[in-house]
């Protein structure tokens, strides 16, 4: 899958996985399992070029609210400005 024989990171072991990855695009995620090649030593992902088009698409997609192929997982959230305790601050 990956022309990588171990880790450009560190050096170590690749495996093939499933991970779960989180795609943003303007205000709106995605959550998504995808195949990637992951160290078992530092774990590091390294993906495909095909699956890298796919996240830039899926990104512009979100971006655009173009919805179509995306199933509704329900609602996200970030805390308010107001939130008392303020070493925790809104992502937006």
């Amino acid at each position: 899958m990956i022309p990588f024989e171990k880790c450009p990171i560190c050096g170590h072991e690749l495996e093939e996985r499933k991970v779960e990855k989180l795609l943003r695009g303007g205000s709106h995620t995605a959550s998504m399992k995808v195949s990637a090649e992951v160290c078992l030593h530092c774990g590091e992902r390294l993906y495909s070029e095909e699956v890298v088009r796919s996240f830039e698409e899926i990104r512009n997609k979100l971006k655009n609210q173009d919805f179509s192929n995306f199933k509704n997982l329900g609602q996200s959230f970030t805390v308010a400005e107001t939130w008392p305790n303020k070493a925790i601050l809104p992502t937006a």
